[in-house]
């Protein structure tokens, strides 16, 4: 059964290509649809944290001072989540600051750690609710915090739980059972048939099963699996700026 890592990091400033640094990370491991594991950290990496960033987060550069060092806590990290497909909410935001950090711990790349979105999944399944921030949809569904928004650990672990409810709300709105039947059409309905070649934040179903990875990889993925035109792997992205039929 494939385990898979939903992360969450807490940062100085918005992007690393303007000079924002981690400050927080935190990893929750989801298989069989509970949480496994967990890891969190802060992260010593020298940035200054601004006054409005501390008021969110409750992080203080004083609290940093004495933190781990950022480049040890990528490693424990990496192995950590070895292996998984990782998921997490605003995925693009996420997926940036893993790859710096990454980068500057001297860290190669893991082929399995390719990004979900939990913010263009709900979008797509609950396209009512007034917002897809992570703060609404623990709103709409009625999830609650364990800790303080905004820190890596508790944001990680809701980010888990609503990744649950997309599951189960999958199941539950295209009768598909997760644990093991040949893959449904589900979230496919916008594209029947098709699959989007040029996306961020994919998900795919493949036998039933919720997978994490870029188009292409779904596509090889439903080929070696024997999946035709007719019954194709998805993907599901909220936007994507080309289509391509599934062969």
């Amino acid at each position: 059964m494939e385990t898979i890592a939903v992360i969450d990091f807490e940062t100085t400033g918005l992007a690393p290509t303007g000079g924002g640094r981690a400050t927080e990370i935190a990893a929750v491991l989801v298989s069989g649809g509970q949480v496994v594991d967990r890891f969190s950290s802060l992260m010593r990496t020298g940035a200054w944290v601004p006054p409005q960033i501390q008021a969110l987060t409750g992080i203080s550069n004083e609290m940093l001072a004495g933190a781990p060092d950022a480049a040890d806590v990528m490693c424990e990290l990496a192995r950590f989540t070895a292996g998984c497909p990782l998921v997490a909410h605003n995925a693009g935001f996420d997926r940036g600051f893993w790859q710096a950090e990454m980068r500057r711990a001297g860290l190669a790349p893991d082929p399995a750690h390719d990004f979900a979105c939990t913010v263009l999944l709900t979008r797509r399944l609950w396209p009512e609710a007034s917002s897809h921030s992570l703060g609404e949809q623990v709103r709409f569904h009625g999830l609650s915090y364990s800790g303080r928004a905004h820190r890596a650990l508790a944001d990680a672990l809701v980010t888990a739980e609503l990744l649950l409810k997309v599951q189960d709300e999958i199941a539950r709105r295209f009768a598909l059972d997760l644990g093991g039947m040949a893959v449904d059409h589900a979230l496919a309905q916008a594209w029947p048939g098709r699959a989007c070649e040029d996306a961020e934040g994919e998900a795919g179903l493949l036998r039933g099963r919720l997978i994490a990875g870029r188009p292409e990889k779904i596509l090889s993925r439903g080929r070696r699996a024997g999946l035709g035109k007719d019954n194709p792997a998805l993907s599901c992205p909220a936007y994507c700026s080309r289509r391509i039929p599934c062969p």
